[in-house]
């Protein structure tokens, strides 16, 4: 007799245990206090424009992602090198590479989750000291091994990649469970659908100050200028989904208001972080007092931006 059936049982067993700690911790608040301290501490640091760079603006995506392969590969080198014969030399080597390149990878780590909400932080604050601790195991096998103990090297590298491993376990479900760093923009335009879209009569939109509105169903804010076009951007800050027509707006801008990213009014570019992502616009149009919209395509906002 078959007791296999063809179709899924309804329902399930649930998340397992790993995946339910991480529940807890993303609704426990006992880290909040220490997530304030080191948030506040991490900003108040001057890095002026850097803090961009770091934030991964000029790619267009997360920078964190990308900078730490290089410590990830260069151990995972050193680990395979660890377990052949006549190969101290090259794996101690592999081990300082990547305890220098984890000093940029950290730091930008570090910015990103400064600008997380707090169910992100309290996951994100776990995954930093995990690496944490895995840097120091390394470095504490660096030395050793500087000082002829190779198996205590050898044991602390394994301890270290051990602990960056599960730092990395959480790191996914911050970047694909939690969606931190993704862009929260990014469905606008698969929403709204082709083609000009009425929004409403244009004397129902003030001059000089966002307002929140509709395209197809999908919320927008819009800045008529005075005496110039009206302005249509998505609302929803691409870095954490923000409510932009709730910010100010400034010098042809508008600032988003829980993390201060800046949005170029004209075509949606992001001039300042903690948002990698442009901000998805519109083209607007005035047909008999009815303000219209519809969707500018990417390679538009580039020939505009130039």
């Amino acid at each position: 007799m078959d007791t296999h059936s063809p179709h899924p049982r309804v329902g399930g067993s649930g998340p397992g245990p790993v995946l339910a700690a991480v529940e807890r911790l993303e609704q426990s608040s006992l880290p909040d206090p220490l997530i304030g301290v080191v948030r506040r501490a991490v900003r108040a640091v001057p890095l002026g424009p850097v803090r961009d760079v770091l934030h991964g603006r000029p790619l267009g995506h997360p920078a964190h992602p990308l900078l730490v392969q290089v410590p990830i590969g260069t151990w995972l080198s050193a680990a395979a090198l660890d377990l052949l014969p006549g190969q101290r030399r090259a794996a101690q080597v592999l081990v300082g590479a990547g305890l220098a390149a984890a000093v940029p990878a950290a730091v930008s780590g570090w910015v990103d989750w400064a600008e997380l909400p707090p169910e992100q932080a309290r996951t994100g604050i776990v995954h930093a000291l995990a690496n944490s601790a895995g840097v120091l195991l390394y470095a504490g096998s660096f030395l050793a091994r500087t000082r002829g103990r190779v198996w205590r090297g050898k044991a602390l590298a394994m301890a270290g990649l051990a602990a960056v491993g599960a730092a990395g376990a959480l790191g996914g479900h911050l970047a694909y469970r939690q969606a931190a760093g993704a862009n929260h923009a990014e469905q606008v335009a698969h929403l709204v659908g082709e083609g000009w879209h009425r929004m409403g009569p244009l004397s129902g939109f003030p001059v000089g100050r966002a307002v929140r509105a509709g395209v197809n169903g999908v919320d927008v804010v819009v800045v008529r200028e005075d005496g110039g076009p009206v302005r249509v951007l998505a609302d929803r800050c691409s870095h954490m989904a923000g409510p932009l027509s709730e910010g100010e707006v400034v010098d042809g801008c508008v600032r988003c208001p829980w993390h201060g990213s800046l949005f170029r009014l004209s075509d949606g570019w992001n001039v300042e972080g903690p948002a990698t992502a442009p901000q998805p616009a519109f083209e607007t149009r005035v047909v008999d007092g009815y303000l219209e919209a519809r969707m500018r395509r990417s390679h538009e906002r580039r020939s505009s931006a130039r």
